[in-house]
């Protein structure tokens, strides 16, 4: 086993053990992390749990973003992660509910493989459109039991505008992503396939 610690500039301290072999990994030769993969790994893992997302759903999606197929089963999350079976199953049932993450079975195997999509921030953003449209509508809800003339009722109804106001940028944002996304493809830059 190796074992990378990282101290970060915020004081931030990451301590990931990895196997040595691939053979270690999970008895079919998956990739160890390099120290760096681990680094990062933990680093993107801190900045997700620092925005509200839980920890070890944080570690185990930075895992998945950091492999190349960008799928790995259980038991890979669980030895790359030194984790129990238990966490990955919290954080994937966790990431499945967020659109991070999809499950898909294993080829004449009952086991279930996790993967991460190239489109993993469109999705996330799409339901973050449907809960803000349900949001609105409890908001309004809210307006007329309140009474829209009183002072909840105003600022019940300036937040309800605002959620709506946030519901078309982010549609307009994913329509510019879109294009964005297109035009890079088609000069040869980055298209989150490999490097650039």
């Amino acid at each position: 086993m190796w074992q990378a610690s990282t101290t970060w500039e915020d004081g931030h301290v990451v301590v990931n053990e990895q196997p040595n072999r691939p053979e270690e990994a999970d008895g079919k030769g998956a990739k160890p992390y390099t120290p760096e993969v681990a680094e990062f790994v933990e680093r993107f893992a801190a900045e997700l749990t620092n925005a509200g997302m839980q920890r070890m759903a944080s570690r185990v999606f930075a895992c998945l973003l950091a492999d190349d197929s960008g799928a790995l089963n259980s038991a890979e999350l669980s030895e790359r992660l030194q984790i129990s079976p238990a966490a990955v199953s919290g954080a994937v049932r966790y990431l499945s509910q967020t659109h991070l993450i999809t499950r898909e079975r294993e080829p004449g195997s009952r086991r279930e493989r996790y993967r991460v999509h190239a489109d993993t921030w469109y999705e996330a953003v799409a339901d973050r459109d449907v809960r803000l449209a349900r949001w609105v509508a409890t908001f309004e809800r809210g307006i007329r039991a309140v009474g829209p003339d009183t002072p909840a009722g105003r600022r019940l109804a300036e937040t309800a505008e605002f959620f709506d106001f946030m519901r078309g940028e982010l549609s307009a944002m994913v329509k510019r992503w879109y294009a964005h996304r297109d035009a890079l493809r088609a000069a040869g830059g980055r298209d989150g396939s490999g490097p650039a």
